[in-house]
């Protein structure tokens, strides 16, 4: 073969993967929060901000970011971002002599659909060492800081999209990985589409150590309607401070089931703790309320039965 051919075919090879590879188009990208409004160690005006994540997502070539003028043709399936900074902040570690510049980044991603709006959240935290003590030192390290953090979500919405893109039969197997970010992604988005297959791996989530990810497993598995989480719930408020107890008991609630009000009406009975007693026999009132509202005396003898 000659040689003009055969880099003409691998230059069309090449070409025809590009084509196959996933683009997301993003129709909008916000930003919010006082941390980039007003942020005098960042040293950089929120349109700097919104400059800088513009240009680490079409680094990833994967983002076909919508400009002003093609906004007004919007694009099936778009998404729109909301970009925060929680924190920009310098920290001390134990034993070092230098101090870090860290930056926490977190993404809301949303796509309205007919059959259902997809909401989800991203984080990323940028760390670099500040190399001398010095307010331009400070603020360069800040800076790079800031820049590994927007590539964190960058890369971790990319992730996230792709797994709301997917079959359930695909997500399944994605539940086997050994990267730990597309096995959360693809529990997420089964989650969402209330799969049977995400509860358990929803509850055992309930026993992590980080307060958010309990808080989001226990939302997820609400959405789900999943009765079958209230033994782990119950055992879950075991040793905890007053206000995740309310919110566990709140869940409880709106799981409902036998169990689910027999728990409640026991605790609204005699709970030590009389804010926890008022939460259990307000979701217990909430739970007989729906049963009335449920009963087909409720609905009227007008309304189909399904």
């Amino acid at each position: 073969m000659k040689p003009g051919l055969l880099v003409t075919l691998v230059a069309l090879m090449l070409g025809a993967c590009r084509s196959r590879e996933p683009r997301f188009p993003v129709e909008q990208v916000s930003l919010k929060g006082a941390t980039v409004v007003d942020n005098g160690l960042l040293g950089w005006a929120p349109s700097d901000v919104q400059a800088l994540f513009a240009d680490t997502l079409r680094a990833r070539r994967h983002f076909d970011l919508l400009e002003e003028d093609d906004k007004a043709k919007r694009v099936k399936g778009s998404w729109s971002f909301t970009l925060e900074l929680p924190f920009t902040r310098e920290a001390l570690r134990d034993g070092s002599s230098y101090s870090f510049a860290e930056v926490g980044a977190t993404l809301a991603l949303e796509r309205r659909g007919a059959e259902g709006d997809q909401r989800y959240q991203v984080v990323g935290l940028g760390e670099v060492r500040v190399e001398a003590k010095d307010a331009e030192a400070r603020r360069k390290a800040l800076r790079e800081a800031l820049r590994r953090a927007l590539a964190q979500v960058a890369e971790a919405a990319e992730l996230q999209m792709m797994a709301a893109d997917r079959e359930d039969a695909a997500l399944l197997q994605d539940l086997q990985s050994q990267d730990e970010r597309i096995r959360e992604f693809a529990l997420r988005v089964l989650a969402e589409r209330r799969n049977p297959a995400a509860a358990p791996l929803l509850i055992r989530q309930l026993q992590d150590e980080d307060p958010q990810v309990v808080r989001q497993a226990m939302g997820a598995l609400v959405e789900m309607k999943a009765r079958g989480a209230v033994p782990a719930l119950i055992e879950l408020v075991k040793d905890r401070e007053i206000g995740f107890v309310q919110e566990v008991v709140f869940a409880i609630g709106e799981l409902g089931g036998t169990e689910a009000e027999a728990y409640l009406f026991t605790v609204a009975q005699g709970h030590d703790q009389p804010d926890v007693q008022a939460a259990a026999q307000q979701a217990l009132d909430t739970l007989y309320a729906a049963h009335k509202l449920a009963s087909p005396e409720a609905r009227g003898k007008d309304r189909a039965e399904h």
